[in-house]
């Protein structure tokens, strides 16, 4: 299976270290160092999540060479948090796209969510011996849910808004998958969430300002995040690489989440790389389960991927859900 080709599509609006400090009262150094936000972008009036993800996937398919009617497969990867409540989102980009012949799912994993997408295209492709190509495609805002008056949140502070898709293709240039590994971390599973808008907390007018990201208990996962992680995160770096028969000295980028200074240049060390073998997503912020579609793109614009590179995904998601894949360059990107 291979990565054929990507889109990305990005708000023009944009949110500075400086205003993200002001809404939170920290410093503005905090803000830049610490939590590694420069500016990110923010939606305008049309970017709902699913028209992003829509544009991106339109990108996608143009770079490849495709129309919609070549769709065998839609995955869509929208973010829970889209255009209406009780809504799939597969279907609507299918229609948006010309793909009336597509069958389709959707999937979410939170931030691991394109690596799960590559997971359930890897199965397509070795047991539907008629699909050719399967379109992943996703759209995030988050950022509308962040309370930056709550300081137990502030990890969340770099929530941003934009689509992404990628194109996959069962032979042709491009990333070739070699490798693929998950982990889950149950202890976490109500750890962040929005509490009120289901059926434990029904929405009524008097919670309506409550319907933010909350955690639970600050202080229980930050002590499981901070022993597990991380080691997390780089043990399924190393399976994936098992997997496809490298080791880390072999890779030369890493498409990693965006993260704190402090954790990004952690998985770095932890790995034996340099920070020119990855790009730190501070003008970006955090575009959840998209981070790795939009790192990869900026690499090869940015000429970090060449013939032969060997790339890793690493993404981690609340859940909680780890998730890495292994991809060797073939005969360029359409990016």
């Amino acid at each position: 299976m291979v990565l054929r080709s990507l889109g990305v599509y990005l708000p023009e609006g944009r949110v500075g270290a400086e205003e993200i400090a002001l809404w939170a009262h920290l410093p503005v150094e905090v803000v830049r160092e610490k939590l590694g936000i420069l500016e990110k972008p923010v939606p305008g009036p049309k970017d709902h999540p699913t028209e992003m993800a829509l544009w991106a996937a339109q990108t996608a398919l143009e770079k490849a060479g495709l129309s919609g009617e070549a769709v065998d497969w839609v995955i869509s990867i929208v973010e829970e948090y889209k255009d209406y409540p009780v809504w799939t989102t597969a279907p609507y980009l299918a229609l948006g796209l010309g793909a009336s012949r597509a069958k389709g799912l959707d999937l979410n994993q939170k931030c691991a969510s394109f690596i799960g997408a590559l997971e359930v295209a890897r199965g397509l492709f070795a047991t539907r011996k008629e699909v050719k190509v399967v379109l992943v495609a996703g759209g995030y805002r988050n950022g509308d849910l962040v309370d930056y008056q709550d300081p137990h949140t502030r990890f969340l502070y770099d929530l941003a808004a934009g689509g992404a898709a990628a194109v996959l293709t069962r032979e042709g240039p491009g990333l070739r998958l070699l490798g693929l590994a998950h982990r889950m971390d149950p202890t976490l599973a109500l750890a962040v969430k929005v509490p009120v808008g289901g059926t434990q907390n029904p929405l009524n007018p008097a919670n309506l300002q409550a319907f933010r990201l909350r955690v639970e208990n600050p202080e229980a996962m930050k002590a499981r995040l901070d022993a597990t992680s991380i080691p997390t995160l780089l043990a399924v770096v190393r399976e994936a690489l098992r997997e496809a028969g490298y080791t880390e000295a072999d890779l030369d980028y890493l498409a990693l989440l965006h993260m704190k200074r402090s954790a990004h240049r952690a998985v770095l060390e932890g790995l034996g790389l340099r920070e020119e073998q990855s790009i730190y997503l501070e003008r970006f912020g955090h575009l959840g389960q998209l981070d790795p579609i939009l790192s990869l793109k900026l690499a090869w614009e940015r000429g970090l991927l060449r013939e032969g590179s060997l790339a890793a995904l690493a993404a981690a998601g609340v859940g909680y859900f780890y998730g890495a894949a292994v991809l060797r360059l073939e005969g360029g990107l359409y990016a």
